[in-house]
């Protein structure tokens, strides 16, 4: 079937001598494309390098219905980064990203509000400076679309199970933050992007609460793994007090 959608590359890894294998998150959900003779071709309509990971592209392909690799026929930039590629912090932000979109992303159905989303908070990580807390809130708010947004009904309670993804007025027996943790989780909570700047915690404070987040996606998606590349994100923004 052939088709017309905005995509967003996760992954692009080479194949054989000259081909590449490109999953990328569509209009139409996730599908993975094979692209025949991509690093040896000077055609106009199809070029190796706009499949970078998390490039914003408008492609033709087509698609098949036996779960085989697709076949895309032209592509184009639909949105050109400006500062993803040449900021170091956004690039330690967008290697991060690429990571967790690929191990949490599964679905092959169409999913609007999910690829609007995505697609959006990129273009703001791209066009504002304030990034230091965006990572946090992106995967906070990616949860909406994953199923497992915390319940947010008892949100005065103590404690936030982590496991069951609701707050608890009594100490859950693992798997649970409180106290200062509690209270940063909270604030990240019902804000949009252009409120994360108001948020004032230290460096400690920031990654604590991204291992919490990332504890919160493994026990809620069956085989996610945390990125190889959070090293580096910490490392990089350890430097922002």
């Amino acid at each position: 079937m052939q088709i017309k959608t905005r995509a967003i590359v996760l992954t692009s890894i080479k194949y054989g001598e000259a081909d590449l294998i490109v999953k990328c998150l569509t209009e139409e959900g996730i599908r993975s494309y094979l692209l025949r003779s991509i690093l040896r071709s000077s055609s106009k309509k199809l070029k190796a390098g706009y499949f970078q990971p998390l490039s914003q592209l408008e492609i033709s392909a087509i698609h098949n219905k036996k779960g085989n690799l697709n076949r895309i026929t032209e592509a184009r930039v639909s949105y050109l980064y400006q500062t993803l590629g040449t900021n170091i912090y956004k690039q330690s932000i967008a290697q991060f990203l690429t990571e967790v979109l690929a191990y949490a992303l599964k679905e092959e159905e169409r999913n609007d509000p999910q690829f609007r989303y995505i697609e959006n908070a990129l273009k703001w990580l791209d066009n504002h400076s304030g990034i230091a807390y965006f990572h946090l809130l992106f995967l906070l708010e990616l949860t909406k679309y994953l199923g497992f947004y915390p319940d947010i009904t008892l949100i005065k309670n103590a404690y936030f199970d982590l496991s069951e993804g609701t707050f608890a007025s009594s100490k859950p027996l693992k798997y649970f933050i409180s106290d200062r943790e509690l209270n940063h989780f909270k604030s990240l909570i019902g804000i949009k992007f252009d409120d994360i700047e108001g948020l004032k915690w230290n460096s400690k404070e920031r990654q604590r609460i991204l291992e919490v987040i990332l504890e919160y996606y493994e026990l809620h998606l069956p085989g996610f793994k945390k990125p190889r590349s959070l090293k580096v994100l910490k490392e990089v923004f350890n430097e922002i007090s």
